[in-house]
């Protein structure tokens, strides 16, 4: 990019910055905007980077070289981002999860699985309708099942879709190639909605239900009664910000994020599961929190830290999915294929929530952080903490958060084994 004739010019990594930094600024800003109490918050940087990657991704390609290094370095960010937010959710929730577990434990199951399994049924019910309008059922199997993955922001559930194309199909190398794209464009074209429909129905819900926040907040602190702040004594901190024993945190949660675990008769090579560096870092951190020591040496971070480092991690999250999911929006966007992927976003949401409030008695945060847990949501988480003014409710999260993590990749793989 050249300004007055050549004396400012931006280019390659410094295009980069610029563009994520205006991203901030411009996102930050409309998540300002209120309308009848209902606030974008921090996914108004969401919008702007879906935006931004519609119209100039292309610009981005050009100014970093090639298409390949844009979407490495949107990559890098958004798993860069991912990384620093959950890991300051479970170092948060870390403190009161596992008494919450413990007492929620078959509430946080069946809720996890229900979500994701009423989200399979919506699915299925959209490619047994879609499918008589469309002339290549096996593609539009595939791009209805990218549109669940999408629908639930998950990428394991993403990339589990994909491998199950590739090895069913795999005998035909080129058909595989073309399902594995189908995959992709559903998952582009649902995640929209799939991030802001749950970031706003956290913030419409407490409005429709007349929800007491204040009471709502005191029914929850009675659920998460574990002790919120151990007397830790004269412990050696390894650092005054707490980054060090954060980075250890995150270190550790990385690799057992990245172990896979056979699901077919392939081992290694065929189909896997893996909590994803997503579960990884979560489940490490609660660990953390938890314990909040090793021997001598605090290992958690102070409150100050984890609040901006959990603000800065969903920024940069949202702005490197955001980004690359424009450009794929709005090359491959369809009205009715974004109906499946919002049908699919809206009905799970229902059915647990009615689930959490009418049949398992949970309290109104509590439930909603389960939902955002079961919709593997983490924006909505962002706005939950913003909404309810507590993080307590990412303890919710991180219980039913691995559960529909598994169940999700089972549906995606299932959609294409059973239909294919």
């Amino acid at each position: 990019m050249h300004l007055f004739n050549g004396v400012i010019s931006i280019s390659s990594v410094s295009y980069l910055i610029f563009s994520i930094m205006a991203i901030v600024a411009l996102g930050y800003l409309l998540g300002r905007v209120t309308v009848k109490g209902i606030s974008l918050g921090t996914a108004g940087v969401f919008v702007i980077s879906l935006l931004y990657g519609a119209f100039f991704y292309d610009q981005l390609a050009n100014a970093l070289k090639t298409a390949e290094i844009a979407q490495q370095g949107l990559k890098i960010v958004e798993n860069l981002g991912l990384v620093f937010f959950v890991t300051s959710v479970g170092f948060i929730a870390g403190p009161k999860f596992f008494k919450n577990l413990k007492q929620n434990f078959k509430s946080y199951i069946l809720l996890g699985v229900a979500i994701i399994l009423s989200g399979g049924i919506t699915c299925v019910v959209c490619y047994l309708i879609g499918r008589n309008f469309e002339t290549d059922h096996t593609q539009f199997l595939a791009l209805i099942d990218g549109l669940l993955s999408g629908s639930l922001t998950t990428t394991p559930g993403f990339s589990a879709a994909k491998e199950t194309v590739k090895n069913v199909y795999g005998a035909n190398a080129n058909l595989a190639a073309e399902l594995e794209s189908a995959v992709t464009v559903g998952y582009g074209i649902a995640y929209l909605f799939g991030v802001i429909g749950v970031v706003l129905f956290v913030q419409i819900m407490p409005k429709i239900v007349g929800a007491n926040m204040d009471e709502e907040r005191k029914k929850l602190l009675s659920v998460n009664t574990g002790s919120a702040a151990k007397a830790l004594g004269n412990l050696i901190d390894i650092d005054d910000m707490g980054l060090g024993a954060f980075g250890l945190a995150a270190l550790i949660g990385i690799i057992i994020g990245n172990i896979k675990i056979p699901l077919s008769a392939k081992g290694l090579s065929g189909t896997c599961f893996s909590l994803t560096t997503t579960g990884g870092c979560l489940i490490t951190a609660l660990v953390f929190g938890h314990f909040s020591r090793i021997g001598k040496v605090n290992i958690m971070p102070p409150k100050k830290t984890l609040e901006c480092l959990r603000e800065l991690g969903l920024m940069i999250f949202l702005i490197g999915a955001g980004v690359a999911g424009g450009a794929n929006f709005a090359k491959y966007f369809k009205p009715i294929y974004f109906l499946y992927g919002a049908l699919m976003t809206i009905v799970p949401m229902i059915v647990g929530f009615i689930i959490a409030t009418k049949i398992l008695k949970l309290s109104l945060l509590n439930s909603l952080g389960s939902i955002t847990g079961g919709m593997t949501s983490t924006p909505a988480l962002g706005t939950l903490i913003h909404v309810a003014k507590t993080e307590d409710v990412a303890s919710a999260y991180a219980a039913t958060y691995p559960i529909a993590l598994l169940a999700v990749v089972l549906v995606s793989q299932f959609m294409i084994v059973i239909f294919g």
